[in-house]
Order: structure tokens, then sequence, then C-alpha cells
């Protein structure tokens, strides 16, 4: 049976719309950085590496399953880390909206536990030479593990996080919970291409301890 994160794992990609605390384990992934505006043109070229390295993976493992463990998939959504630069934390005004021009970024997606480093840098070569266009010369695999997190899912407009953020930083000084920094993580459940802006689902997350 085909594993489906939307089925398997909603506590962790389709949470509810009410702030909760989760412990995040370790997960591979396939990761780039970047930094300037995500409404910008250039901001899809760090996307499509990471779309391509990820059904590479599945489609080559359906054909021929070479890993032990396999099992099919759903291929899992993208997430980007954010921040913002140096340069502009000197000059930040919590009141002014963010210039996402200053915007630093590790957009990514997970892989299954079975996938090995040795099997997703043999994905990356292959993929670079079939399509040399693409910047997968710049993506890594590397497995993260998030750890104690607050998250919530997020209704609308990437504009309107600011909001949901303060939710949430409500809810964890309520819990004794400190935010270890402005730096946060976006999952991106609905195709913000195929979905109003209205009714994009977006889970965002940051530490605690």
């Amino acid at each position: 049976m085909k594993h489906e994160w939307r089925k398997k794992e909603k506590q962790v990609y389709i949470p509810k719309a009410k702030p909760e605390q989760i412990v995040i384990p370790e997960y591979n992934f396939f990761t780039i950085s970047g930094k300037g505006n995500p409404n910008s043109n250039h901001f899809t070229n760090f996307i499509a590496p990471l779309y391509a390295l990820s059904y590479g993976v599945k489609m080559s493992l359906k054909q021929k399953p070479v890993l032990e463990n396999y099992f099919d998939y759903t291929v899992y959504p993208l997430e980007g880390v954010w921040d913002i630069s140096e340069k502009a934390k000197k000059n930040f005004n919590p009141n002014s909206p963010i210039d996402k021009d200053k915007l630093i970024f590790t957009l990514m997606i997970r892989q299954p536990n079975f996938v090995t480093r040795d099997y997703a840098l043999e994905m990356i070569k292959k993929v670079t030479i079939k399509k040399p266009a693409l910047f997968i010369d710049q993506v890594k695999f590397v497995k993260i593990a998030e750890g104690n997190c607050v998250q919530m899912l997020h209704i609308g407009s990437y504009d309107n996080e600011a909001t949901t953020f303060k939710i949430m930083e409500e809810f964890a000084e309520q819990h004794n919970l400190e935010r270890q920094s402005k730096i946060h993580r976006e999952i991106y459940v609905s195709d913000f291409r195929k979905v109003a802006i209205e009714k994009l689902k977006t889970v965002l997350r940051f530490k605690v301890k």
C-alpha cells in the first residue's frame, strides 16, 4: 500500500488551525539555499531542482527498487525555512513589513527514510547530466531534526502569516515555551498555482525551548 503523507502523517503535515506543541524527529531532505523575494521569477529556479530530484528518486525506485525497506509513497510537499539577512536584522522593526528582497531561505523536500545518502548523491549526478540548466549542483542531501516546536495551520495569504505567528507566540508563552529565534519553517500543503489565495493551507512552525 502506498504511503501517503496526507493520511499517514497528519500531525506533521495537516495540523489543526490552532497552535500545538510537537516534537519533529530526524528526516532526510534534498535542500537548496538562496536569498531574495519569493515572488520573483528567479525563485522558481530554486524549486524546480527539488521536484526534479524528488520525482526522479520516486520513479527510478518504482521501476526498479534497489534499496532495502523500499515502499511506494507520495512525494512530500515543498518546505521552506525562512530568515532575514544580518543587515536587515540590524534595522529590524517589528511594526513594519519585512522587505522580501532581504529574505534568506532554504527550500527542501523530504525523502523517505530508506533513501540513502549514496543513492541521493547518485540521483543528483544523474539529474545534473540530464537537466544541466537547473540548479541541481546547488542541492544538498541532509538529515534535519527540528526537535521541540510549536506549529499551526495557516489558511490564506502568505502576507497574513504575522497574525498566525502572534497566536503561536502567545500559545508558547502560556505554556512556558521560549521561541528560539525568528527563523521559521513553512510547509506548503496547497499548490499556490492551483488554489485560491484565501484557501491556501500552509503549516507554520518554529523551534522552542
